[in-house]
């Protein structure tokens, strides 16, 4: 059976992260001297360990039996084998520790934990040495732990506003979140303004066109790695990730060119997929994202529009959303249902993701739900929340628990895009065929794509990836003050990883396989989809949403039924409705 994970209290997810920390200090201040004399595999330490080992990966934990976790389905594809592995208990264990130290203050985040023989032989420390020893490292942890919780209060102060007041939030709530340079340490503007003046001097003598020279640079990759290095240093040279759009883009696509010369993209994506922004500068990020692009509201309400008709005249409706998300669509569509004519359905919101590392995915999940529920009772409308967590090509209709008379949607905005294709599973069908082809039935099929080919040959989707990015970092470019932290956010932790993974990675560490939409129409049709029309209420709602509320230069068109997001001509953004083919409804 597929591991079924439903929200406990969210506090006590938040309380963990909290407890986290107050053992990552505790560890710094007192280094007790029996413990670190045992050896890593001593029975006594391994026991100690089980229960935060429990914590972190957020598996089922019995004092008898140890960490359970799940079967062939669940994590990483396999059982647990009943041995402790100390490689596993030992990583667990300081990987939790590091997320506990994210919300301490920047001094000491990046302290390594000390044993007695480190830092010089430094043993326990003598706190009755000097007479306000034991006052002033009172003093320091009270102060950490106080920054700490302040910290994260903050951040789920704001993710609760966000939530509940859903767009007004973004659209509102942005007067005093731009965070210009003046917020970055003085070292770093030194070095940005140095590095500015200097780029400034050698652009003067003379101008690049950097599109040209990453072209000419993804080429060499290919059959001259010698001609590669020397276009990369130029690229370098005219690059900076506070320039304007172009030379922000070389920046980033240097990065990605770079790691594959070097054969370790899949490293430096991991590294960036691990050490991420903290999550109150994440939420600001995010929110000026929604009050100037358009993007992420089209697709809410489209989706929501969709989901709010096929429910009319029913009582019972279930959402199995592909993707663990922060839950921003939901609440504009829950306020819908709340006012509906003829009463309120009861709602389900069935949340799919994949099995991942580290026990931050199962308290995400829990303080999701937790807010849903708090947005359902605003608007008086019944909600059960659950997730599952899985591979998706190995969900079907039984896993989901759907009864006989609901209204079961779909929902995937841009996530089948990283599912395999045929050009890494040949032998059977893809991961994307089979999750395309599952009998589930629903009454209808959401789906939002990114409109890129990012295919199998190296070159086609480096150039595929260059335009798309190219149009991205042009509409940040004239939405967004260049000076603004939080873009520099936006570009390092979205589109900047995006464009990484599918310059340097391939295989299996490659996730970024993209298809325009007219590819995804064609895969459909052969899953035996029907596309549904479009709703001329809906395009109606959003082109005057785009035209009254955001930059003259985003496009709303249609083609073959596809409703279509873009920028300055460029399609970027692709929405559709299906449902099986030759069935008044359901696949």
């Amino acid at each position: 059976m597929v591991p079924r994970v439903f929200p406990g209290d969210a506090d006590e997810a938040a309380s963990s992260y909290l407890y986290l920390s107050r053992i990552a200090l505790l560890m710094e201040e007192e280094e007790e001297e029996d413990v670190a004399e045992l050896s890593p595999d001593h029975p006594a330490l391994l026991h100690a360990q089980q229960p935060f080992c429990q914590i972190l990966s957020g598996a089922p934990f019995s004092p008898d039996q140890g960490p359970v976790f799940p079967g062939d389905r669940g994590l990483n594809g396999c059982g647990h084998d009943k041995e402790y592995s100390t490689d596993m208990f030992t990583a667990a264990f300081f990987r939790g520790v590091e997320e506990a130290t994210k919300f301490l203050p920047a001094d000491t985040a990046d302290k390594p934990l000390r044993s007695k023989d480190s830092a010089g032989g430094r043993g326990r420390r003598d706190r009755y040495s000097s007479g306000g020893g034991e006052q002033e490292a009172e003093a320091g942890r009270a102060s950490k732990l106080a920054t700490a919780e302040s910290a994260e209060a903050g951040a789920r102060e704001m993710f609760d506003e966000m939530m509940l007041r859903g767009f007004d939030a973004c659209s509102k709530g942005m007067g005093g979140l731009t965070i210009s340079m003046e917020n970055v340490p003085a070292t770093d503007n030194k070095k940005v303004g140095k590095r500015t003046r200097t780029r400034g001097k050698r652009r003067a003598a003379k101008v690049v066109d950097l599109h040209t020279l990453l072209l000419h640079c993804a080429k060499a990759v290919i059959d001259d790695r010698w001609s590669a290095d020397e276009l990369l240093k130029q690229i370098k040279v005219h690059a900076s990730p506070t320039g304007d759009a172009t030379q922000r883009l070389a920046y980033c696509f240097a990065q990605g060119l770079e790691a594959r010369l070097a054969g370790t993209g899949s490293q430096v994506y991991r590294s960036l997929t691990g050490d991420r922004t903290p999550l109150l500068e994440f939420l600001k990020a995010y929110q000026l994202f929604m009050s100037t692009c358009c993007f992420r509201k089209v697709a809410f309400d489209f989706a929501n529009k969709a989901i709010f008709d096929v429910a009319i005249g029913r009582s019972k409706l279930h959402i199995v959303d592909y993707g663990l998300h922060s839950g921003f669509q939901w609440p504009e569509l829950l306020r819908l249902l709340g006012s509906r004519d003829g009463g309120t359905p009861e709602v389900r919101i069935t949340s799919i993701d994949l099995p991942q590392p580290g026990f931050r995915p199962a308290n995400h999940i829990a303080e999701m739900g937790h807010r849903l529920s708090n947005c359902a009772r605003q608007f008086c409308v019944p909600l059960k929340f659950g997730a599952v967590v899985a591979q998706w090509h190995t969900i079907c209709i039984d896993d989901l628990n759907v009864e006989p008379d609901e209204v079961l949607v779909v929902n995937d905005l841009f996530n089948f895009r990283t599912l395999m294709d045929e050009s890494v599973v040949i032998d059977r069908s893809s991961p994307r065929d089979v999750v395309l082809r599952a009998k589930m039935k629903p009454d209808v099929f959401i789906q939002g794509i990114i409109n890129g080919s990012y295919g199998t040959f190296f070159l086609s989707r480096f150039r595929e990836a260059l335009y798309y990015h190219s149009a991205m970092f042009d509409m940040l470019d004239a939405t967004m003050p260049r000076e603004s932290r939080l873009r520099l956010v936006l570009e390092r932790d979205i589109f900047g990883w995006v464009a990484l993974n599918a310059i340097a990675c391939e295989g299996e560490d490659r996730v970024e396989r993209g298809e325009t939409y007219k590819q995804w129409q064609i895969r459909n049709r052969r899953a035996g989809l029907r596309q549904l029309p479009l709703n001329r209420e809906s395009v109606n709602m959003v082109r005057n949403i785009v035209k009254n509320q955001y930059h003259k230069d985003f496009v709303i068109e249609e083609d073959q039924q596809w409703l279509l997001q873009g920028w300055k001509g460029r399609i970027l953004l692709s929405h559709s409705m299906w449902v099986a083919d030759g069935a008044s409804s359901g696949w």
